[in-house]
């Protein structure tokens, strides 16, 4: 298998860069004031492609859709963006201003036929399914309640949908640099055969590696690319 896609991760929050510890909004590390600044970045070290997470939006506070679009309109690479995507209308006004691929959480558990209509609106390129989870059952509404679904239960029916990427976020790892759980990441690569993106924990080459291993396509990178215990552009033996 080729090297795994590190994907940088720009969270927004209160119009900055910041990265959460376990998903709490209250407890942030500001990294660039600027995200659009944060984004340039990453693309300036190679990134071909930038995940946004509107934290506002996933956790009701508000929203940044003017910081999105800015994003969008500057980078030059295809950007992705989650947080707060509950409804056909929402996905489709962030694909009009460019986004490439929408990333969609709580409302995949909640509304299941959204996923199916955007995709087969917009094909699967333009859709992703972000699967937020305390071991395996899901997290939903900006990771603060637990959903009682696990994440078995959902993976055939996004098969099903035409689903072709699925982003799975540890989420009591992230932020944390405690490195991947490597039998949670087996367990997750066994339920989902399609593209297999993840996140929460990865905190140096080791991690990458271990994605690699364990045959899964790559994973989006926040706190260990800013403070470094990862180094962007990430190179494997």
């Amino acid at each position: 298998m080729s090297a795994p896609l590190i994907i940088p991760c720009v969270d927004i929050q209160s119009g900055r860069a910041v990265r959460l510890f376990e998903g709490d909004p209250d407890r942030e590390t500001v990294y660039f004031d600027s995200p659009l600044d944060a984004a340039r970045h990453w693309v300036n070290l190679g990134a071909g492609l930038v995940h946004l997470v509107d934290l506002d939006a996933a956790t009701g506070r508000g929203e940044n859709r003017a910081v999105i679009r800015a994003i969008t309109a500057d980078l030059g690479v295809p950007v992705e963006v989650g947080g707060g995507i509950r409804s056909r209308e929402a996905a489709e006004d962030l694909l009009q201003l460019g986004v490439e691929r929408v990333v969609i959480g709580t409302a995949a558990v909640q509304q299941p036929e959204l996923v199916r209509d955007l995709i087969a609106a917009h094909g699967p390129e333009r859709v992703v399914v972000s699967l937020d989870a305390r071991g395996l059952e899901v997290a939903t509404h900006g990771w603060a309640q637990g959903s009682g679904v696990m994440v078995a239960d959902l993976t055939p029916a996004l098969a099903g949908a035409g689903l072709e990427t699925l982003i799975f976020t540890d989420v009591t790892r992230d932020g944390t640099l405690r490195g991947l759980d490597r039998d949670l990441m087996r367990q997750v690569r066994q339920l989902w055969t399609n593209t297999l993106i993840v996140g929460g924990g990865v905190a140096n080459v080791e991690d990458v590696q271990l994605l690699r291993e364990e045959r899964i396509e790559g994973a989006i990178v926040g706190r260990a690319i800013y403070e470094g215990t990862l180094p962007y552009p990430v190179q494997l033996n």
